[in-house]
């Protein structure tokens, strides 16, 4: 090797040291800088009207997303009950109209409610929410922070060579992630509504695979779990661990008006508020702690 190829190997060395260092200084920035995203739940398209039409949730719904489109928070996940009706094409291609209509810069999660795949999904329920929504599971990393999705209908209700898999993929994607700042999770059934030991209703996971996962989650330091379903807003805990129920787009249920969660992240914390489509900020102010 002569000189000159020495002088350009060096160069290309330090050149290429340069260009690392500030990958890597760029990443700790990011990922010490507070950041935000919605969680919207339960559009439910016709369920105002029992099935007879939806202006309702189409009018809530445009005006969600125009405020999404104004806030631009770095993602948005829907926890489930897009539509009341799972085999009504109008109700699901207004949702995905409006859907549609949020900013290609903002990605777009799913959880599938109830609603989607029915009470007691199938191979054929679970086919169609896939070609209309895409999978019923997601998990991405963001910032120092790992985010999953997962589809609680089949845990709830079976059948077992679905909820096996699935619990199966939860598993080893979590144990992944151990070493992430921050661990959340999105679905659409609350786990509990009020303490661990109650008993198994319609609003919640039976006790036995409530505690199989709620012990998964915990053992690998799962920080939030989000979710809907209630139509009403609703907090508990589980030893560290925060599981936030959030109030429906659609339809409320409850005291809670129509509206979605902001969610901000810090490297040391998580913080959330719900709010009415009516009283949403101008913008996400990250100098105050919310709920």
């Amino acid at each position: 090797m002569n000189k000159d190829q020495m002088i350009r190997i060096t160069i290309s060395s330090l050149f290429l040291i340069i260009i690392l260092s500030g990958f890597v200084s760029a990443q700790k920035k990011n990922q010490d800088s507070p950041w935000f995203f919605i969680q919207l739940s339960d559009p439910q398209f016709g369920m105002f009207d029992g099935n007879n039409g939806f202006e309702k949730e189409t009018a809530l719904y445009e005006k969600a997303v125009a405020k999404i489109n104004d806030l631009r928070p770095d993602f948005v996940v829907i926890t489930g009950d897009f539509v009341n009706d799972q085999h009504s094409a109008s109700q699901i291609n207004e949702f995905k109209r409006i859907t549609a209509k949020i900013s290609s810069k903002i990605p777009v999660y799913y959880t599938p409610g109830n609603h989607d795949i029915g009470q007691n999904p199938d191979a054929t329920s679970l086919e169609n929410f896939k070609r209309n929504y895409g999978d019923d599971q997601f998990s991405f990393r963001h910032k120092g922070s790992v985010c999953m999705g997962f589809n609680t209908g089949i845990i709830k209700a079976g059948p077992e060579k679905y909820e096996k898999k699935q619990s199966d993929w939860l598993a080893k994607k979590l144990r992944q992630s151990r070493k992430a700042q921050h661990i959340m999770l999105f679905t659409h059934y609350p786990f509990f509504n009020k303490t661990a030991d109650e008993p198994a209703v319609y609003s919640n996971i039976d006790p036995e695979n409530r505690k199989k996962y709620l012990d998964l989650f915990s053992s690998n330091h799962v920080d939030a779990v989000f979710c809907g379903h209630h139509h009403n807003n609703g907090y508990a805990s589980y030893g560290n661990m925060k599981l936030i129920t959030t109030s429906a787009l659609g339809k409320p249920l409850g005291e809670a008006p129509s509206g979605f969660r902001i969610v901000k992240v810090y490297p040391g914390k998580i913080d959330h508020q719900f709010f009415g489509l009516e009283e949403l900020p101008g913008k996400v102010d990250f100098s105050e702690r919310s709920r």
